[in-house]
């Protein structure tokens, strides 16, 4: 496994990173278990978020007496100053830390600069003299924002959604970053589950000098799955390579990635997972996409008020509203049997 350098941090890592969202949902000795397993596995940087509900108290109950040996970044949804430092103090609390090595603005839809008025570039400014935070870094979801932040030379690392289902603009990106000596952080190099080869999700990841994938863990089976590529890294190959067009070509065109942004919903739809309910069912084989709660969770579609406001809040401009009727429409197409699938309900 390769070593990669995020840009201008001089953060060395391997390039096969720990994203803690998902141990929110582990009870706390088995996310301490996970966690201390991918240090042990090889892995030296966590990605965590004020905004994971106690993801970070488990970071900070994993890595008690070797925080020297590891990198953890973590965010902040703050919009003011006095949210920011509220924030600040209680994300090194929870990780029993007196640093953060990356300390990010979470998903941004401005860039946050000196004298915009918001004071929060300030903020890290002041969090950095301090020696509370060792480098400022954004993560964002809407491509213009990101693109911005990468040209604005204020940012030393940049966190976006990219994985092999990437666009031109996504790459783009990539090479923006690069040019600005910027280190990049993928996020949902799975696609949000879309993706369910690990070993192509890899091999493509390694092409980049610049980008280190934190990929979300939590379960040790697929931690386990992550730390096998350590010894034995897979590279692109030409079968790779046809594998990946052919994926490609699958998901092309709009598609919901299962981020949230856009809840909650007026009208109680669970638009994260209705949204792209015809991809999961075939992509990510559950009888429990079947169930009974989960045909009412899809009834709930005929509800639908047109409101449009997750359609304001989707950082990848999606029709969400058409997009769930035709994700309805297949998914009662399945439920009556008119359409089958590879698994046995």
């Amino acid at each position: 496994m390769k070593k990669i350098t995020l840009g201008s941090t001089g953060i060395t890592t391997v390039q096969n990173a720990f994203g803690a969202l998902p141990v929110q949902r582990a009870d706390m000795d088995t996310a301490v278990d996970i966690l201390r397993r991918a240090y042990q596995g090889g892995m030296t940087f966590f990605d965590t978020a004020r905004a994971y509900s106690d993801s970070e108290i488990k970071l900070g109950a994993a890595f008690e007496g070797i925080r020297d040996k590891i990198y953890i970044a973590s965010k902040t949804m703050a919009r003011t100053p006095d949210k920011f430092w509220e924030d600040l103090d209680t994300t090194l609390t929870n990780l029993k830390t007196d640093y953060l090595d990356i300390y990010q603005f979470h998903c941004v839809d401005q860039v946050y600069s000196p004298g915009d008025g918001t004071g929060m570039y300030e903020c890290m400014l002041e969090a950095k003299a301090q020696g509370k935070i060792r480098h400022i870094g954004v993560t964002a979801h809407k491509i213009q924002v990101a693109m911005d932040c990468a040209t604005s030379g204020l940012y030393e690392t940049m966190q976006f959604p990219f994985s092999y289902l990437a666009s031109d603009k996504e790459l783009a990106l990539v090479e923006a970053c690069s040019k600005a000596n910027m280190g990049f952080i993928a996020m949902k190099g799975l696609a949000g589950g879309l993706i369910n080869n690990s070993k192509a999700a890899m091999a493509y990841m390694t092409q980049f000098d610049n980008v280190l994938p934190i990929w979300g863990i939590q379960k040790m089976s697929e931690l386990e799955e992550w730390l096998a590529f350590m010894d034995e890294t897979p590279l692109m190959s030409d079968d790779i390579m046809s594998f990946i067009e052919k994926e490609k070509k699958e998901l092309a065109g709009d598609f919901c990635r299962g981020c949230g942004y856009c809840m909650p919903c007026p009208a109680g739809i669970m638009i994260n997972q209705c949204a792209r309910m015809s991809l999961m069912i075939r992509r990510a084989p559950s009888e429990g996409w079947l169930s009974e709660s989960m045909q009412q969770e899809m009834k709930k579609i005929e509800n639908c008020l047109h409101c449009n406001k997750c359609v304001s809040k989707c950082p990848y401009e999606l029709n969400t509203p058409s997009l769930l009727e035709k994700n309805y429409e297949d998914y009662k197409k399945v439920i009556a049997g008119e359409i089958s699938v590879e698994y046995q309900v």
